[in-house]
């Protein structure tokens, strides 16, 4: 049997082949990846800083420095465990791995400049912010943009079908299928312009954010310069300062609040998708393998897009959490955002399950165009707001309450109906003719 039967999480288990894209940016063995990389990064900050005891190492020796995270092993990873086993301090332990791989390069005379000055938060808030921008940039983006493309398509495909809407559950004014496509992409595009101009924030400035220990043991540097260029320029992040021993976390917290909405959006796209398959305006191509119900044969049920509204669920309620949680802390730092941060991959997870749910669903959708002209057959009385606008253009007396009458106190609004109506108008031949050539079907706006 594979470990995937035995996780307790479905990510790691049922949907782990859904989800494993994300394990290079927030498993166990990508967090010690991420943290070795910005203390091996800050280790050559520090030889180009020029400090008098590295004098002796230039970018001759950056690429085998470098090597060290980008050709880490899993056997290597590993090793940070077993450290930790001893430590019992997570990001202790790799900078005891990192002074390991030191000895090996012959460089035992700046062991002591591994994690020099820095506070564990020091890298845990710049690798946790950096795994979620190429996250964001590697993975999300880019599941979110083929499904924005997807959804475009279809827009186009349909953007002629005419449909009956319903506002409040009732038929209401027509609208057109690729219309309907189209608020959906506009919501999501706005959302994502927001998503992206949130910065990647990052704190980098030692125990309690003071540049204390790189301060008394050099003091005519100029720290804060450092960590901002640091920051910025190498690790790509923005330089939070001043902080207490962690970051702020409100950035971190409006982005996970911007996904969340992103979410939000989705999971009313996949129940108004939901309620369009029920009413039968959508067929679902059939699997001949597949089983819909365990008792009724004939079922294909809209399982994609129930599982997709199920996942942006718990991933809502998990960056819920988040963004609540985690700019709050007690003074300048409890522990209480180290354990949460560690879920963080969990609503990626979920939502990237989600949106692999909702391509997967859109995929099977059938159109039935019958189902369509015959719900707008059926309701011709969504074109008395038509007639009545034309009536109030030509300033013909209450034509709101005529209308009214007429739709309320006839229980089949039918096409005959309606004509019998505008024949009963006085108006010119013109108008009843323009009114005449109103149908469910080409009253349907811009």
């Amino acid at each position: 049997m594979t470990h995937s039967l035995f996780a307790i999480s479905p990510i790691d288990g049922r949907y782990q082949s859904k989800t494993k894209a994300l394990s290079p940016y927030f498993s166990e063995a990508a967090l010690i990846k991420y943290r070795v990389r910005v203390e091996i990064e800050y280790f050559i900050a520090l030889i180009e800083l020029g400090i008098q005891p590295l004098k002796h190492l230039n970018s001759s020796n950056f690429d085998e420095l470098r090597s060290i995270y980008l050709n880490m092993s899993d056997e290597e990873v590993q090793r940070v465990k077993e450290i930790e086993q001893t430590t019992n301090h997570d990001v202790k332990a790799v900078e005891y791995f990192i002074k390991e791989a030191f000895q090996k390069l012959n460089l035992s005379d700046c062991l002591e400049f591994v994690h020099f000055g820095l506070t564990s938060q020091d890298i845990n808030n710049t690798a946790i912010p950096l795994s979620i921008k190429e996250s964001l940039n590697e993975v999300y983006f880019t599941e979110i943009e083929q499904l924005l493309n997807n959804l475009n398509e279809l827009s186009v495909q349909w953007s002629a079908i005419p449909m009956l809407a319903r506002t409040h559950g009732q038929p209401a004014s027509p609208t057109r299928l690729g219309k309907e496509i189209d608020v959906f992409i506009e919501r999501i595009r706005q959302q994502l312009q927001l998503l992206r101009s949130i910065p990647n924030a990052a704190k980098f400035g030692g125990a309690t954010g003071n540049f204390n220990a790189h301060k008394v043991a050099f003091p005519n540097e100029d720290w804060i310069n450092f960590g901002k260029t640091f920051v910025e320029q190498k690790l790509g992040l923005h330089h939070s300062f001043p902080t207490t021993q962690i970051e702020h976390y409100d950035h971190l917290a409006a982005q996970f609040d911007s996904l969340k909405r992103i979410n939000t959006i989705l999971i009313d796209f996949c129940r108004d998708v939901w309620s369009y398959i029920s009413m039968d305006y959508f067929k679902q191509k059939i699997n001949k393998n597949e089983v819909g119900s365990s008792a009724m044969p004939h079922k294909v049920n809209p399982i994609d897009f129930e599982n997709a509204e199920g996942n942006l669920g718990i991933a809502n309620a998990i960056f819920e959490h988040l963004s609540a949680k985690l700019p709050v802390s007690r003074l300048q730092r409890d522990l209480t955002d180290s354990t949460v941060l560690r879920n963080v991959g969990v609503p990626f997870s979920h939502t990237l399950i989600a949106l692999n749910s909702i391509q997967k669903g859109l995929q099977k959708l059938v159109l039935n165009v019958k189902q369509f002209e015959a719900d707008l057959e059926n309701n011709w009385a969504v074109v008395a707001e038509a007639i009545q606008t034309i009536l109030r253009r030509e300033n013909y007396p209450n034509p709101y309450e005529a209308l009214k009458a007429l739709t309320r106190n006839n229980n089949e609004i039918s096409e005959n109906a309606i004509k019998e109506f505008i024949n009963t108008l006085e108006v010119s031949d013109t108008i009843k003719k323009e009114l005449n050539a109103i149908t469910p079907s080409n009253y349907t706006g811009v």
